[in-house]
């Protein structure tokens, strides 16, 4: 099961760091029902399996750093028999799941009154987090018109166009990705998810690096929001994740090579603040 997860996580590009992080540690309790002749083969076992959860998706921070929680809890607490080992396993999973979880919830909230007062906002991709706190805006009385990037190639921008449609508190427009700079001038704030903060730059969806370089010779502030659990650590090499050509065009690429990245970097000066369940975070300081 845990070798299947990982081959789901490898394949989940539509879903949100978030996700495939509580769906990493949850495969991990797989192994708390498994019988093992000792401790050290148990804590082997939990190192080898959350280290090809971790190699399935090396683009996100808030899955290695939950691996490393669990595996570290684990180990450090030198358990004396493999039941033990398994208990902890199981508190450190239900932990990490509950604070990933809760994280969302806080950065929404923390971003709420922050998004409250604009009136006009441009959002890139599909977020859950920004969702969550357009949402908890609307419900404290905000009202916002939104232009929302299609976020090509795999048009996330539309899912999010469609979610935000549903309120009748927002006046939503989708727009291609090229037409930012175009509607920049009209907008209060952009405000887009967190893939990861590694250091001083944010790995986010590719499009995000224009559009913060865009906002700023405007001068439009620009928040990112997500859980601090995607803010990396030590022992965190973002790497890449490049998509298929045929995302980008079907019919057939003669005399030409198809780049399709799937995350680019955004240096944070170009970035107003980020806003994360543990606060606002001015990148500048």
């Amino acid at each position: 099961m845990i070798d299947e997860t990982a081959a789901e996580i490898a394949d989940m590009q539509t879903h949100s760091a978030s996700v495939i992080a509580v769906k990493a540690a949850s495969a991990l309790r797989e192994l708390t029902d498994r019988e093992f002749p000792a401790v050290s083969e148990y804590l082997q076992a939990l190192e080898r399996n959350s280290n090809a959860l971790r190699r399935a998706d090396p683009s996100h921070a808030s899955l290695h750093n939950t691996q490393r929680e669990i595996v570290e809890t684990v180990t450090e607490a030198d358990p004396d028999s493999v039941a033990e080992a398994q208990e902890l396993t199981r508190d450190a999973i239900e932990r990490v799941i509950e604070r990933v979880e809760s994280g969302k919830r806080r950065a929404a909230e923390n971003a709420a009154s922050m998004l409250a007062e604009a009136d006009v906002l441009l959002t890139h991709d599909y977020s859950t987090t920004v969702l969550s706190a357009i949402t908890r805006a609307i419900e404290d009385g905000a009202a916002f018109t939104v232009y929302v990037t299609e976020a090509r190639p795999r048009f996330l921008g539309r899912k999010m166009a469609r979610r935000l449609a549903e309120f009748e508190a927002v006046e939503t427009h989708l727009i291609v990705d090229g037409a930012c700079g175009h509607y920049l001038p009209e907008c209060d704030r952009v405000v887009v998810g967190i893939d990861c903060v590694v250091e001083d730059t944010l790995h986010n969806r590719v499009g995000t690096y224009p559009l913060a370089a865009a906002a700023a010779d405007v001068g439009v502030p620009m928040t990112a929001i997500g859980s601090a659990a995607k803010l990396a650590d030590g022992g965190f090499a973002f790497e890449n994740d490049y998509r298929t050509a045929s995302e980008v065009m079907l019919e057939p690429a003669e005399g030409f090579i198809v780049e399709n990245p799937a995350y680019d970097a955004t240096p944070t000066h170009l970035l107003d603040s980020i806003v994360t369940d543990q606060g606002v975070v001015d990148p500048a300081e």
